[in-house]
């Protein structure tokens, strides 16, 4: 019950999503934090975090990662098809029904009218999340700097995330090691009394 469940909750966000898997986050995250509780704030910036380091599109890759979390391999079979079936039905119509009608002026327009709201959507995930992940100044000075290299040194934005994932681990095995003499500082203090 509960894979049909993960299909149809994706499946929901694919149909109602326009402007690609960035539009998706805000949606997506208040789904799965706020009304299935299947995600914690904090599991979904890390979900938004693997899922940006990965190759691919992030909805699909958010949904894979969701699924496997709440039942493994087939829950994210099931929330990756339900992710994706949307896009694939809507393409097939779009092409078949709206081909004759392309340069038309009304749905020119109109695809043109959503563009603000797509961008509005992607600027309103990127505040979330600098709210909730920016924390201290040396992650304030990396997001400014990440911007100033993509923006005007046109940096690739792989690099800077294969950097950032290299930092990261260097800080965690930094931290693992402090944990570790600290632990073995207390057993020698332990010990010696």
């Amino acid at each position: 019950m509960l894979y049909w469940q993960i299909f149809f909750t994706f499946f929901k966000l694919g149909i109602f999503t326009l402007g690609g898997g960035t539009a998706m986050i805000p949606l997506m995250e208040s789904i799965m934090v706020d009304k299935k509780g299947w995600l914690s704030r904090d599991e979904v910036l890390d979900c938004i975090s693997i899922s940006q380091g990965l190759p691919g599109v992030i909805a699909v890759n958010m949904a894979t990662y969701i699924g496997y979390k709440k039942k493994g391999f087939f829950g994210a079979l099931a929330a990756t098809l339900g992710v994706l079936l949307p896009s694939y039905i809507v393409i097939i119509l779009v092409l078949t029904v709206l081909k004759p009608y392309i340069h038309n002026s009304y749905v020119r327009g109109a695809f043109r009218g959503m563009l603000p709201v797509i961008v509005g959507l992607i600027l309103a995930t990127a505040v979330k999340l600098w709210k909730s992940s920016i924390k201290t100044i040396l992650q304030g000075c990396a997001l400014v700097l990440t911007i100033f290299m993509v923006i005007f040194l046109k940096v690739n934005p792989v690099w800077i995330i294969l950097a950032a994932l290299i930092y990261g681990i260097a800080l965690g095995i930094r931290a693992q090691r402090e944990l570790r003499k600290k632990v073995d500082d207390d057993k020698a203090e332990v010990n010696h009394e």
